[in-house]
C-alpha cells in the first residue's frame, strides 16, 4: 500500500484525498440551492398576521452555513485518507513481519508499553499488507501451537489475548518452531524483549539475522524489571534484598509490608547506587505486626518476581521461657535455659518469667525448663491456655522425676532411666528416624547424638500415636498429646546437655522451630503429602484465584520446585497450613539484555498519532450541528430538542474513542 507523507503528516489511504475535488462543486450546489420554505396553514387571517416587512426565505443559504457544510465534508474526506502524525516507519524490506515477544514474568513490568508498539507494528503491517509471524517465548500450560502466516487481522485478535506468565521464559525452544517454520521468507524480525539475557540471546539474535533485518526493543532502565529476593532473618528483623539488570545511574525503589487483608503494615526504600545491582533493606516489626505479614511487593513492578508471598516460616512468636533454676552466672553452659535461648533468639521473640506472668501477655509458647511443681492456679491457668491453642513445651529433669505431677501428655514410670553410667550395663542411646506422623519428619537425624538419662513413659492403647521421636531402642524421646485446639508436648530428656547431647547439636534448633510452627496451626513438614493450590500470582503480580490446570506439588519436592506453567507461583496447602512458592528463588542475577547484531529501540520511542478519530467525530459533530442550524431556520426547533441536539454533539467525540 502507498503511503503520501509530507513532512510529519501521512496519509496511510492518500487515494481518498480525490474526494476533496468534489468541493467546489459542493459550493456552488450549496450556494444555489435555497432553504425549504415554511409553510403555513390558511386562513388568509392567520396568513396575514404571519407577514412580515424583512424576507423570511433567503434565495441562497447563509455563508456561515455553506462554511460548515464544507468543513463537514473535508473532515469526512482527510478521515477515510487515515491522517498520521509522525508516521512510524520501523520495518524494513517486503517480507514478513516475525513478532518475537517475550511474554514471561520480566514483560509484566509495563506490559502497557508493549501492548502499544505490539498496535503499532500491527497496524504498520496492515498498511502495507505483510503477513505477521507470532512467536511467544513463555512456555504455556498446553503445547504451543504451530506457527503460520496470519493476516494482519488475524495476528491483532491473538496478540490482544495475550497476558504476561508468572514464569520465566524458554527462547531458545519457543524459536525452534520458528527456525523449521516451511513458509519463511526474508522480512524483518521484531523482539519485543523483556529486556533481560536470560542466557543465549546475543546467539539467538545472530540466528534471526538468517530471516532478515532484526530489531530488539527493550525497556529504558528506570522501567526494566527488578527482582525481589525472599527475606532472611536477621535479628529481630527481615533482610530484604533486590536486584535489577543494569547498574548505571541512582535508581530508587519502593517496598511495601502488607498484611493478608490488603493492609499496610510499613513501607521501606531500596536504594541502587551508581554502579550497583543490589540494595538492602532491613525491615523490623514488632512480634504482633510481624506475624501479620503476609506479603512483600515493589511498588509498581507489575511483575511476579517483585513480589515475594510469606508463610509461617518468616513470622515471630513470642515464647516463653520458664525455668525452675535461677541464672547460673558462674556455670551458664549448666543453666536449664542457655542452649534455648541461643536455639530461639534468632527466630522468635523470647520472654522470661513465671508462668503467671508470661500468660498474662500475648504469648505463642511456653517453653517450661524443668520448672517443679506448679501451683494450682499456675496449672489451671495453663490448661485453660493450652486449650484456647498454646503450645506448651516440657523438658524432663531432676525436679520432673521428683515430683511427678498430672499435666503431662502420657503418664511416667517413677524415676528415670540411666544409660552409660557406671552402675549401668546399658550404653547411651542413638536417636531413631522420625516417623511419617511426626512434625520432626524430614529432619535428619546426625548419628553422633546420645542421650544418657531419660523419664520412661508408661504402655497405653495410644502411645504409639503420641510419640513424636523415639530413641534407637523404641522408648519415647518426645510425647505430645492435643489439648483443646492447643499442645502439651513432653521431651523426655533435660534441655541442657546433662542428660544428652541433643542440644549440642543442630538438630535441636530445628526440632524447636517446628514446635514453634505449631503455635499457628502449622502442623510441620508435609513430608510426601501432595500440597494443593490454593491462590496464584499471575503474569502482573496479582494474587487471585488458582486456574483449573494448576497442579498439587508433593511436600518432600516443594522446596526445589521452580514455579512453571504447572505449578505457578502462589499459596499452596491445605486446612492444616500452606506453604509459599515464590518466583524469584528459582531466577539468576538479572543481566540487561545484549544488543549486537541488532538495531535498538526503546518502548514508547514512537510519537505516531492517528487523526482519523478526532477527524471523523469532528464530522459528526458538525452534523449535529448542521442538522440543529437547518431545524431552527426552518423554524421546527423548540427547546427540549435542542438539549437533545447539544447532548449528542458532546457525546459524539466518545463515539469515535476521541
Amino acid at each position: 500500500m502507498t503511503v503520501l507523507t509530507l513532512g510529519s503528516l501521512s496519509f496511510a489511504a492518500p487515494w481518498a484525498l480525490v474526494g476533496l475535488g468534489v468541493l467546489p462543486a459542493l459550493w456552488w450546489l450549496l450556494r444555489t440551492t435555497p432553504p425549504a420554505p415554511r409553510r403555513v396553514r390558511f386562513p388568509p387571517v392567520r396568513l396575514l398576521f404571519g407577514l412580515m416587512p424583512r424576507e423570511e426565505s433567503p434565495a441562497r443559504a447563509p455563508p456561515w452555513l455553506l462554511v460548515l457544510r464544507m468543513v463537514l465534508v473535508a473532515s469526512l474526506v482527510a478521515g477515510a485518507a487515515e491522517p498520521l502524525v509522525n508516521a512510524a516507519s520501523w520495518l524494513r524490506g517486503y517480507g514478513p513481519l516475525y513478532l518475537v515477544i517475550d511474554d514471561g514474568w520480566a514483560a509484566g513490568a509495563d506490559w502497557p508499553a508493549r501492548q502499544a508498539m505490539v498496535r503499532g507494528l500491527i497496524d504498520q503491517a496492515e498498511r502495507e499488507r505483510r503477513a505477521v509471524v507470532v512467536v511467544t517465548t513463555a512456555p504455556g500450560a498446553d503445547r504451543r501451537p504451530a506457527l503460520a502466516l496470519l493476516s494482519p487481522g488475524d495476528a491483532g485478535l491473538l496478540l490482544e489475548a495475550l497476558v504476561p506468565k508468572p514464569w520465566a521464559s524458554d527462547r531458545a525452544k519457543a524459536l525452534q518452531a520458528l527456525f523449521a517454520l516451511d513458509a519463511a521468507q526474508p522480512g524483518h524480525v521484531v523482539w519485543l524483549s523483556d529486556s533481560l539475557d536470560g542466557g543465549g540471546a546475543a546467539s539467538l539474535v545472530r540466528k534471526l539475522g538468517a530471516l532478515g533485518t532484526v530489531t530488539v526493543i527493550t525497556d529504558p532502565p528506570p522501567r526494566q524489571a527488578t527482582v525481589l529476593r525472599p527475606p532472611a532473618a536477621e535479628g529481630e528483623g527481615l533482610r530484604i534484598i533486590a536486584e535489577r539488570p543494569g547498574t548505571t545511574g541512582a535508581m530508587t525503589r519502593r517496598l511495601r509490608a502488607l498484611a493478608e487483608d490488603g493492609r499496610l503494615l510499613a513501607r521501606r526504600q531500596l536504594d541502587f547506587a551508581d554502579g550497583e545491582r543490589r540494595a538492602e533493606t532491613l525491615l523490623v516489626l514488632p512480634a504482633e505486626l510481624r506475624n501479620r505479614l503476609a506479603r512483600l511487593e515493589i511498588e509498581d513492578a507489575t511483575s511476579a518476581a517483585g513480589v515475594v508471598l510469606l508463610d509461617e516460616r518468616w513470622r515471630r512468636r513470642p515464647v516463653g521461657l520458664v525455668s525452675g533454676q535461677g541464672a547460673m552466672a558462674e556455670q551458664p553452659l549448666l543453666g536449664a535455659t542457655y542452649y534455648l535461648e541461643r536455639a530461639l533468639e534468632p527466630y522468635t521473640e523470647l520472654r522470661r518469667g513465671g508462668v503467671a506472668e508470661l500468660l498474662s501477655h500475648q504469648l505463642a509458647v511456653l517453653v517450661l525448663a524443668d520448672p517443679g511443681p506448679l501451683e494450682p492456679g499456675e496449672r489451671r491457668r495453663l490448661e485453660e491456655w493450652i486449650a484456647d491453642g498454646g503450645v506448651a513445651v516440657r523438658f524432663a529433669g531432676p525436679r520432673l522425676v521428683d515430683n511427678p505431677e498430672a499435666l503431662l501428655p502420657v503418664a511416667l514410670y517413677h524415676g528415670d532411666r540411666a544409660m552409660g553410667g557406671a552402675l549401668s550395663w546399658e550404653r547411651p542411646a542413638t536417636l531413631a528416624p522420625f516417623a511419617g506422623n511426626s512434625p520432626f519428619t524430614g529432619l535428619e537425624v546426625p548419628g553422633e547424638v546420645t542421650v544418657r538419662r531419660q523419664v520412661l513413659a508408661r504402655p497405653s492403647l495410644d502411645l504409639a500415636a503420641k510419640t513424636w521421636a523415639r530413641l534407637s531402642d523404641g522408648t519415647p524421646l518426645v510425647t505430645a498429646d492435643r489439648r483443646g485446639r492447643g499442645w502439651l508436648v513432653l521431651v523426655h530428656t533435660t534441655a541442657n546437655a546433662e542428660w544428652s547431647d541433643l542440644p549440642l547439636s543442630g538438630l535441636f534448633v530445628d526440632m524447636l522451630r517446628r514446635l514453634v510452627g505449631l503455635s499457628q496451626g502449622v502442623a510441620a513438614a508435609p513430608g510426601g503429602r501432595p500440597l494443593a493450590p490454593l491462590e496464584t500470582v499471575d503474569g502482573l503480580g496479582r494474587l487471585g484465584p488458582a486456574p483449573a490446570d494448576a497442579l498439587a506439588i508433593a511436600g518432600d519436592v516443594f522446596e526445589d520446585t521452580v514455579p512453571g506453567p504447572r505449578h505457578p507461583p502462589g499459596y499452596y496447602g491445605g486446612s492444616g497450613g500452606r506453604r509459599a512458592l515464590n518466583l524469584s528463588p528459582s531466577l539468576a542475577e538479572p543481566r540487561p539484555f545484549p544488543r549486537a547484531g541488532a538495531s535498538a529501540m526503546t518502548y514508547g520511542m514512537s510519537g505516531e498519532t492517528a487523526l482519523k478519530g478526532w477527524l471523523l467525530g469532528a464530522a459528526l459533530v458538525l452534523a449535529v450541528i448542521d442538522l440543529a442550524a437547518s431545524l431552527a431556520l426552518r423554524g421546527l426547533l423548540r427547546r427540549w430538542p435542542a438539549v437533545l441536539v447539544a447532548a449528542a454533539a458532546l457525546y459524539a467525540p466518545e463515539a469515535y474513542g476521541i
